[in-house]
């Protein structure tokens, strides 16, 4: 169905001031911004408007209780000078998700999409067009009740932000194995992309970056021993041959740079294992020259290389980075689909004509 989506531009850009070969992640954000609000059981007043700050009550719901859930993705300008993005549906439908556990409204998918091709013509100006950079596009919901009382807002605003990026990780990552700290259980909320899932790992990773680790290596809550995720990625291991990544069984994300990188290795004829891991299994591989590669995967981090990772005060080394083919060659692939300079054979992309 189509909506009416108003668009209020700005009067003066703030194009011109961008740096695009200086772009830190998250830092700077596009000239607009797409809003819709619901109330009263309707999404309405669907729009897009300049950048800017939000005010609000004090007693607005979500600063008490946390009811927030975000989301991820990327665009690029393809070589048709249009815009394609990456698997955006899969996004809309992982927000819905994230929502109905965090008992708050779902967001047609079709608006979802509406939202985020005017915002994206609006801006087409601001989506880097170099190697490794895309414009990193932040879609986020709020209850917007203002009530003390702990209970679901019955109010609530979606918002699509977007920023030119480049690299998340500029190099391969050293992982501290999490002894203590616990990211996410079954029965919670690990798999819905909420902010109180990355508040709870705030304190631990400071305290592994202080102790010189890049990010942590989650594991299961009750043994410590089963591998979960990365804090800004999902994991995948590559042992005699064989792919190997954790279950997502509600106690991790359902990645979409995940469920992308399964098929494409099983495109390659590579055995994939979708099962519980534990670290000691890891430790041995390691130890015993089986384990060929472990990376990361996510919309932010694409595909990041792992360098080490250290258990029990004892660090496992991977292989140098150049000899890992497999994730060299997925990840060229992945950048490529989303740039739109290889064909999609899997319908991922979505493209947005450049008005």
């Amino acid at each position: 169905m189509g909506y009416e989506i108003k668009i209020e531009k700005v009067e003066n850009s703030r194009l011109s001031a961008l740096d695009f070969d200086n772009l830190k992640f998250g830092r700077t954000f596009s000239d607009h911004m797409f809003v819709v609000d619901y109330k009263d059981g309707v999404w309405s007043g669907a729009r897009v408007v300049p950048f800017g700050n939000i005010s609000m009550s004090p007693a607005n719901m979500t600063l008490h209780y946390g009811q927030t859930i975000f989301e991820g993705l990327k665009a690029a300008i393809n070589p048709s000078g249009d815009v394609t993005v990456f698997r955006p549906e899969q996004n809309a439908e992982r927000l819905n998700r994230s929502a109905v556990r965090m008992g708050m409204p779902e967001l047609p998918v079709d608006l979802f999409m509406e939202g985020l091709t005017s915002l994206l013509q609006t801006d087409i100006d601001w989506i880097p067009n170099k190697p490794g950079c895309s414009l990193y596009i932040r879609p986020f919901m709020f209850a917007t009740d203002e009530y003390i009382g702990v209970k679901s807002s019955d109010t609530y605003s979606f918002y699509i932000l977007t920023s030119p990026v480049g690299a998340y990780y500029d190099k391969a990552v050293s992982l501290l194995v999490a002894d203590k700290y616990v990211r996410a259980a079954h029965g919670g909320v690990g798999e819905a992309k909420t902010a109180g899932n990355y508040a709870a790992t705030l304190l631990p990773v400071s305290e592994a970056n202080a102790a010189g680790f890049d990010q942590i290596l989650w594991v299961d809550a009750k043994n410590f021993k089963n591998v979960q995720e990365c804090g800004t990625m999902n994991l995948f291991f590559i042992i005699n041959g064989k792919a190997i990544t954790p279950p997502a069984d509600g106690a991790i994300l359902k990645g979409i740079t995940r469920d992308s990188v399964i098929q494409l290795l099983k495109d390659r004829g590579i055995e994939v294992e979708i099962r519980d891991i534990s670290v000691d299994e890891l430790a041995e591989a390691a130890e015993n020259g089986t384990l060929e590669d472990v990376f990361g995967t996510g919309t932010a981090a694409v595909i990041t290389h792992v360098a080490s990772f250290t258990y029990q005060g004892k660090q496992y080394d991977v292989p140098p980075v150049p000899s890992r083919t497999i994730s060299l060659d997925l990840k060229a692939e992945i950048e490529g689909l989303r740039n739109g300079t290889i064909e999609d054979t899997h319908n991922w992309t979505y493209t947005v004509k450049a008005k």
